[in-house]
């Protein structure tokens, strides 16, 4: 493989251990793996995850991650947060896959389908509490609930909201304001029909809210190992949550080709840069098609035996060029870092994000899909 992705199996169970201990017993703990498992691979820890017997429920974005892990074997519960084109309803239906609700077309739609035998439609209806996406409150949520609840094929199986701020800022109070609409909006929910599974919580609210927790989790970033923000880390600090996550994916890719060039010789498209003394370069079969971001040209570094090597001038869609002038030892197919750890040196999605000026989650979620991930 030219380039290849390695994920730890054991610093996901020890992650999973980890924020399974800041939960009451009894509550349920949903794996988060939309967006391709966050870049990790949607099928290697959906594998990891039904080995650690401490995952009750998977999460998708959509009706295809969902059919994957039934294609992977995979028979947990599964929950789509994300749209399902009402066409393909009946599908998640017959394969016992609960979805997302919040607009009274779904269930119009639902009362002119033919269900099929003993399957029932389970949903979760979303409740808008401040963030301005998918959901439903107030007297729109309790007509959607009285009018859910006459359809004998639907069965409402939980209940949700999700926070706009409660990771990027240290100050909860919007997100607590958030958290008090839920629990109004639930209540007045449930004098209609008893809604078995409650759920609020993302990695920060996981890690920092216990009161956000209802009797199941949605843990996504931190399962990888990786902090919802500084912020986040910054409020457990405060907080004295004693909690040690293990980011779980390392990147690699090997140098092709090695060649010298003579100083003042621009590198890369566009002449953008060039070297300021003769130099030893390298060349890496990795470009922004893979999923490192073309903001990295001329400032983001790679790792080879441990030591930094700088990325020079463009980085091109298949391609990038590093320096290897300063490297102590290298090879031609020298094993090379881009993400996650090499000798004593660690690059992480968090700085290779604060480079380009976005997240961690954008880091890892963007890694072409079609590179191999490997447990490791």
């Amino acid at each position: 493989m030219k380039t290849w992705v390695e994920i730890s199996h054991e610093n996901i169970l020890h992650n999973i251990k980890s924020l399974r201990s800041l939960l009451q017993p009894g509550a349920l703990f949903m794996a988060m793996l939309k967006a391709n498992a966050y870049g990790h691979g949607l099928e290697v820890v959906s594998k990891i995850c039904i080995q650690s017997k401490e995952v009750d429920w998977f999460g998708v974005d959509s009706i295809d991650e969902a059919m994957a892990l039934r294609n992977f074997g995979v028979s947990q519960p599964i929950l789509i947060l994300g749209y399902v084109p009402f066409d393909r309803i009946m599908e998640v239906i017959k394969n016992d896959i609960s979805f997302v609700a919040y607009n009274k077309e779904l269930l119009d739609y639902l009362a002119l389908q033919k269900f099929p035998k003993s399957k029932k439609a389970k949903i979760h209806i979303k409740v808008e509490t401040g963030t301005a996406r998918q959901g439903i409150e107030g007297e729109e949520l309790l007509e959607f609930v009285k009018c859910a609840s006459k359809n004998k094929n639907i069965l409402i199986e939980g209940i949700y909201t999700h926070y706009a701020n409660i990771e990027d800022t240290t100050d909860p109070s919007y997100a607590m304001d958030q958290l008090k609409r839920f629990n109004e909006n639930v209540g007045a929910a449930e004098k209609i029909v008893k809604i078995p599974l409650k759920h609020s919580a993302c990695s920060a609210a996981v890690i920092n809210f216990p009161e956000t927790h209802f009797n199941m989790v949605r843990a996504g970033i931190s399962l990888y190992g990786m902090w919802p923000s500084t912020e986040a880390k910054a409020v457990a600090k405060q907080k004295e949550i004693n909690l040690v996550l293990k980011p779980a994916l390392t990147w690699q890719t090997q140098i092709a080709q090695i060649k010298k060039v003579s100083a003042n010789i621009p590198i890369s498209y566009g002449l953008t840069e060039t070297v300021k003394r003769d130099s030893v370069i390298g060349i890496l079969p990795v470009g922004y098609w893979d999923g490192y971001d073309r903001g990295l040209s001329g400032v983001g570094e790679v790792l080879i035996n441990g030591q930094r090597a700088k990325i020079l001038g463009r980085i091109c869609m298949n391609m990038m060029i590093v320096d290897l002038t300063d490297i102590k030892e290298y090879n031609l197919f020298n094993g090379v870092v881009l993400l996650g750890p090499s000798g004593k040196d660690y690059i992480s999605a968090e700085e290779l994000a604060k480079k380009i000026n976005t997240i961690n989650y954008e880091i890892t979620t963007r890694i072409n899909p079609l590179i191999k991930r490997v447990i490791i």
